[in-house]
Protein backbone atom coordinates (compact mmCIF):
# COMPACT_ATOMS: atom_id res chain seq x y z
CA UNK A 1 0.00 0.00 0.00
CA UNK A 2 1.54 3.38 -1.14
CA UNK A 3 2.33 5.81 2.09
CA UNK A 4 0.21 9.11 1.34
CA UNK A 5 1.23 11.12 3.94
CA UNK A 6 2.60 14.59 2.85
CA UNK A 7 5.08 17.09 5.04
CA UNK A 8 2.42 19.63 5.74
CA UNK A 9 -1.21 21.37 4.75
CA UNK A 10 1.00 23.50 2.35
CA UNK A 11 2.53 20.64 0.13
CA UNK A 12 -1.13 19.01 0.40
CA UNK A 13 -2.97 21.47 -1.59
CA UNK A 14 -0.18 22.70 -3.89
CA UNK A 15 -1.67 21.63 -6.67
CA UNK A 16 -5.44 23.10 -5.74
CA UNK A 17 -5.52 25.44 -8.98
CA UNK A 18 -6.81 28.72 -9.65
CA UNK A 19 -11.16 28.06 -10.42
CA UNK A 20 -11.08 24.52 -8.97
CA UNK A 21 -14.26 23.14 -7.45
CA UNK A 22 -14.11 22.29 -3.60
CA UNK A 23 -15.76 20.09 -1.21
CA UNK A 24 -15.10 20.89 2.53
CA UNK A 25 -16.19 18.80 5.37
CA UNK A 26 -17.74 20.60 8.50
CA UNK A 27 -21.04 20.95 10.13
CA UNK A 28 -21.58 24.52 11.32
CA UNK A 29 -18.10 25.18 13.08
CA UNK A 30 -17.12 21.43 13.76
CA UNK A 31 -14.73 19.23 11.82
CA UNK A 32 -13.78 21.80 9.98
CA UNK A 33 -10.28 21.56 7.66
CA UNK A 34 -8.69 24.90 9.54
CA UNK A 35 -5.02 24.11 8.54
CA UNK A 36 -5.80 23.05 5.09
CA UNK A 37 -8.32 25.95 4.14
CA UNK A 38 -5.20 28.36 6.16
CA UNK A 39 -2.24 26.29 3.53
CA UNK A 40 -4.98 27.50 0.35
CA UNK A 41 -5.30 30.86 1.73
CA UNK A 42 -1.82 31.56 1.52
CA UNK A 43 -0.82 30.08 -1.48
CA UNK A 44 -3.06 32.46 -2.97
CA UNK A 45 -5.30 30.30 -5.18
CA UNK A 46 -8.85 32.42 -6.04
CA UNK A 47 -12.01 31.91 -8.34
CA UNK A 48 -13.10 28.92 -6.27
CA UNK A 49 -16.03 26.88 -6.20
CA UNK A 50 -16.87 25.44 -3.17
CA UNK A 51 -19.60 22.65 -1.86
CA UNK A 52 -20.09 23.04 1.70
CA UNK A 53 -22.96 22.83 4.29
CA UNK A 54 -22.23 26.68 4.99
CA UNK A 55 -19.24 28.88 4.59
CA UNK A 56 -17.57 29.28 8.15
CA UNK A 57 -17.76 32.48 9.65
CA UNK A 58 -16.13 35.94 8.78
CA UNK A 59 -12.73 35.40 10.45
CA UNK A 60 -12.34 31.39 10.19
CA UNK A 61 -12.46 28.41 8.00
CA UNK A 62 -14.00 29.05 4.41
CA UNK A 63 -14.60 32.68 5.57
CA UNK A 64 -10.68 33.65 5.39
CA UNK A 65 -10.70 32.80 1.58
CA UNK A 66 -14.66 34.37 0.82
CA UNK A 67 -12.94 37.65 2.92
CA UNK A 68 -10.41 38.22 0.18
CA UNK A 69 -12.40 37.48 -2.28
CA UNK A 70 -11.02 34.00 -3.14
CA UNK A 71 -15.01 32.42 -3.79
CA UNK A 72 -16.73 32.77 -6.79
CA UNK A 73 -19.53 30.56 -6.25
CA UNK A 74 -20.38 28.57 -3.54
CA UNK A 75 -23.36 25.67 -3.02
CA UNK A 76 -24.43 25.67 0.62
CA UNK A 77 -27.22 24.75 2.65
CA UNK A 78 -27.06 27.58 5.73
CA UNK A 79 -25.09 30.54 5.41
CA UNK A 80 -26.85 32.67 8.30
CA UNK A 81 -23.55 33.30 10.54
CA UNK A 82 -21.60 35.24 7.65
CA UNK A 83 -22.10 38.77 7.20
CA UNK A 84 -19.54 39.42 4.54
CA UNK A 85 -20.91 36.59 2.64
CA UNK A 86 -24.46 37.98 2.70
CA UNK A 87 -22.57 41.68 1.60
CA UNK A 88 -20.82 39.83 -1.37
CA UNK A 89 -24.20 37.62 -2.59
CA UNK A 90 -26.70 41.24 -2.49
CA UNK A 91 -23.63 43.13 -4.02
CA UNK A 92 -23.27 40.44 -7.13
CA UNK A 93 -19.95 39.59 -5.69
CA UNK A 94 -20.95 36.00 -5.27
CA UNK A 95 -22.84 33.18 -6.83
CA UNK A 96 -24.92 31.14 -4.49
CA UNK A 97 -26.69 27.57 -4.61
CA UNK A 98 -28.85 27.16 -2.07
CA UNK A 99 -29.34 23.74 -1.25
CA UNK A 100 -31.80 21.81 0.89
CA UNK A 101 -29.18 20.49 3.62
CA UNK A 102 -30.19 16.42 2.95
CA UNK A 103 -29.85 17.07 -0.43
CA UNK A 104 -26.40 18.23 -0.60
CA UNK A 105 -25.50 15.51 1.76
CA UNK A 106 -26.77 13.24 -0.58
CA UNK A 107 -25.67 14.59 -4.22
CA UNK A 108 -21.99 13.93 -2.37
CA UNK A 109 -22.65 10.52 -1.25
CA UNK A 110 -24.34 9.61 -4.69
CA UNK A 111 -20.87 11.27 -6.47
CA UNK A 112 -18.75 9.12 -4.49
CA UNK A 113 -20.35 6.13 -5.13
CA UNK A 114 -20.77 6.88 -8.93
CA UNK A 115 -24.25 7.85 -9.28
CA UNK A 116 -25.02 10.82 -11.12
CA UNK A 117 -28.01 11.80 -10.27
CA UNK A 118 -30.91 10.75 -8.01
CA UNK A 119 -35.12 11.47 -7.02
CA UNK A 120 -35.72 13.43 -4.01
CA UNK A 121 -39.16 14.61 -2.67
CA UNK A 122 -37.29 17.35 -1.03
CA UNK A 123 -38.07 20.95 -2.48
CA UNK A 124 -40.84 19.10 -4.76
CA UNK A 125 -43.17 22.75 -5.68
CA UNK A 126 -40.83 25.14 -4.86
CA UNK A 127 -38.33 27.18 -6.42
CA UNK A 128 -35.56 24.53 -5.44
CA UNK A 129 -37.83 22.45 -8.55
CA UNK A 130 -39.72 24.75 -10.66
CA UNK A 131 -36.68 27.24 -10.69
CA UNK A 132 -36.00 31.26 -10.12
CA UNK A 133 -34.31 31.30 -7.20
CA UNK A 134 -31.50 34.19 -7.29
CA UNK A 135 -27.98 32.84 -7.32
CA UNK A 136 -26.35 35.97 -8.44
CA UNK A 137 -27.46 39.60 -8.53
CA UNK A 138 -25.79 42.51 -10.52
CA UNK A 139 -24.48 45.69 -8.71
CA UNK A 140 -27.73 47.43 -8.76
CA UNK A 141 -29.83 44.46 -7.44
CA UNK A 142 -31.19 42.54 -10.03
CA UNK A 143 -31.02 38.83 -10.79
CA UNK A 144 -28.80 37.60 -13.59
CA UNK A 145 -28.19 33.94 -12.70
CA UNK A 146 -31.66 32.10 -11.25
CA UNK A 147 -31.94 28.95 -11.19
CA UNK A 148 -33.45 26.24 -13.64
CA UNK A 149 -36.27 24.27 -13.32
CA UNK A 150 -35.37 20.75 -12.63
CA UNK A 151 -37.17 17.33 -14.25
CA UNK A 152 -39.47 16.03 -11.52
CA UNK A 153 -41.90 12.37 -11.96
CA UNK A 154 -44.07 10.85 -10.25
CA UNK A 155 -43.56 7.81 -8.76
CA UNK A 156 -46.10 5.91 -6.04
CA UNK A 157 -48.38 8.50 -6.65
CA UNK A 158 -45.90 11.10 -5.66
CA UNK A 159 -43.32 13.84 -6.88
CA UNK A 160 -39.91 13.42 -7.13
CA UNK A 161 -37.63 16.24 -8.32
CA UNK A 162 -33.98 15.06 -9.93
CA UNK A 163 -31.13 16.26 -8.68
CA UNK A 164 -27.97 15.42 -9.96
CA UNK A 165 -24.56 14.15 -7.87
CA UNK A 166 -21.73 15.96 -7.12
CA UNK A 167 -18.10 15.48 -7.90
CA UNK A 168 -15.31 18.16 -6.90
CA UNK A 169 -11.90 18.52 -7.95
CA UNK A 170 -10.64 18.33 -4.52
CA UNK A 171 -12.34 17.93 -1.33
CA UNK A 172 -10.68 18.99 1.82
CA UNK A 173 -11.92 17.16 5.28
CA UNK A 174 -10.81 17.09 9.17
CA UNK A 175 -10.84 13.73 10.78
CA UNK A 176 -10.32 12.60 14.23
CA UNK A 177 -7.54 10.00 13.23
CA UNK A 178 -5.76 8.45 9.84
CA UNK A 179 -3.05 6.15 9.33
CA UNK A 180 -0.53 6.31 6.57
CA UNK A 181 -3.20 4.33 3.99
CA UNK A 182 -5.46 6.95 4.36
CA UNK A 183 -8.31 5.31 6.30
CA UNK A 184 -10.00 7.85 8.26
CA UNK A 185 -12.36 7.74 11.84
CA UNK A 186 -14.29 11.10 12.09
CA UNK A 187 -15.58 12.12 15.99
CA UNK A 188 -19.03 13.13 16.92
CA UNK A 189 -20.72 15.77 14.81
CA UNK A 190 -17.63 15.92 12.43
CA UNK A 191 -19.52 12.85 10.86
CA UNK A 192 -22.30 14.72 9.50
CA UNK A 193 -20.30 16.46 6.43
CA UNK A 194 -16.59 15.14 5.99
CA UNK A 195 -17.14 11.76 5.04
CA UNK A 196 -19.36 12.39 2.40
CA UNK A 197 -17.16 15.10 1.15
CA UNK A 198 -13.84 12.79 1.46
CA UNK A 199 -16.24 10.22 -1.10
CA UNK A 200 -17.40 12.85 -3.67
CA UNK A 201 -13.58 14.49 -4.07
CA UNK A 202 -12.20 13.33 -7.14
CA UNK A 203 -8.64 13.89 -4.87
CA UNK A 204 -9.38 13.83 -1.04
CA UNK A 205 -6.81 15.60 1.06
CA UNK A 206 -7.10 15.12 5.04
CA UNK A 207 -5.68 16.54 8.21
CA UNK A 208 -5.63 14.31 10.88
CA UNK A 209 -5.61 15.29 14.30
CA UNK A 210 -3.83 11.60 15.58
CA UNK A 211 -1.81 9.55 12.97
CA UNK A 212 -1.10 5.82 13.32
CA UNK A 213 0.20 3.77 11.65
CA UNK A 214 -1.35 0.86 9.42
CA UNK A 215 -3.24 -1.85 11.03
CA UNK A 216 -3.77 0.05 14.70
CA UNK A 217 -7.46 1.28 12.95
CA UNK A 218 -10.20 -1.44 13.86
CA UNK A 219 -11.63 -2.21 10.70
CA UNK A 220 -14.77 -2.20 12.18
CA UNK A 221 -14.47 1.75 13.30
CA UNK A 222 -12.81 2.91 9.73
CA UNK A 223 -15.61 5.40 9.08
CA UNK A 224 -13.74 6.28 5.24
CA UNK A 225 -11.25 3.68 3.80
CA UNK A 226 -8.36 4.53 2.81
CA UNK A 227 -9.37 3.90 -1.58
CA UNK A 228 -11.26 7.43 -1.45
CA UNK A 229 -8.42 9.27 0.19
CA UNK A 230 -5.31 10.34 -1.71
CA UNK A 231 -3.21 12.49 0.73
CA UNK A 232 -2.97 12.67 5.05
CA UNK A 233 -1.51 15.75 6.89
CA UNK A 234 -0.60 15.70 10.66
CA UNK A 235 -2.32 18.19 12.78
CA UNK A 236 -2.16 17.61 16.19
CA UNK A 237 -4.75 18.60 18.47
CA UNK A 238 -3.67 21.84 19.90
CA UNK A 239 -1.02 22.71 17.01
CA UNK A 240 -1.16 25.95 15.06
CA UNK A 241 -4.36 25.86 12.64
CA UNK A 242 -6.12 23.31 14.77
CA UNK A 243 -7.83 25.52 16.61
CA UNK A 244 -11.61 24.19 17.93
CA UNK A 245 -14.10 27.18 17.73
CA UNK A 246 -17.41 27.17 19.38
CA UNK A 247 -20.61 28.44 16.85
CA UNK A 248 -22.37 30.49 19.76
CA UNK A 249 -21.57 29.82 23.66
CA UNK A 250 -24.80 29.87 25.43
CA UNK A 251 -24.54 29.54 29.27
CA UNK A 252 -27.44 29.22 32.08
CA UNK A 253 -27.31 32.32 34.58
CA UNK A 254 -26.10 31.36 38.02
CA UNK A 255 -28.75 30.27 40.61
CA UNK A 256 -29.01 32.10 44.02
CA UNK A 257 -26.69 30.54 46.54
CA UNK A 258 -24.19 28.96 44.13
Amino acid sequence: MINKVVANAATAVADVHEGASLAVGGFGLCGIPVALIAALHDQGTGSLETVSNNCGVDDWGLGILLRDGRIRRTISSYVGENKEFARQYLAGELEVVLTPQGTLAEKLRAGGAGIPAFYTTAGVGTQVSDGGLPQKYDADGDVVIASAPKEVRNFGGADYVLEESLTPDFALVHAWKGDRHGNLVFHATAMNFNPLCAMAGKITIAEVEELVEPGELDPEHVHIPGIFVQRVVHVPAGSENSEKRIEKRTVSAAKEGN
